[in-house]
């Protein structure tokens, strides 16, 4: 399918909706702008299963109640919840 846009002022570029449809493209689907030659080319970038922004990790965290922790306390847990959520998905160097 053939199709045809313009940069905004921005650098915007609105990909039509047919096109976008063809693709299966939904809202939100990040792109990976290429430059080819005179031309670019948009490809999507699978998300990995589980990969979170750091919005969302920072959202998700656990929250603690208790008394302060040393820095070394801290780095203990985080690195226990990370075995713990990982577990089997990544090697883990220690």
């Amino acid at each position: 399918m053939n199709a045809e846009t313009k940069v905004s002022a921005k650098g915007q570029v609105v990909i039509p909706k047919a096109v976008r449809d063809e693709l299966a493209w939904p809202e939100g689907t990040r792109l990976r702008v290429e430059r080819v030659g005179g031309a670019v080319t948009l490809r999507p970038i699978e998300a990995r299963r589980g990969t979170l922004t750091v919005e969302e990790f920072v959202a998700r965290r656990p929250k603690y109640e208790g008394p302060p922790l040393s820095l070394e306390e801290m780095d203990a847990l985080t690195a226990r919840e990370m075995r713990r959520r990982f577990a089997g998905e990544y090697k883990i160097k220690r």
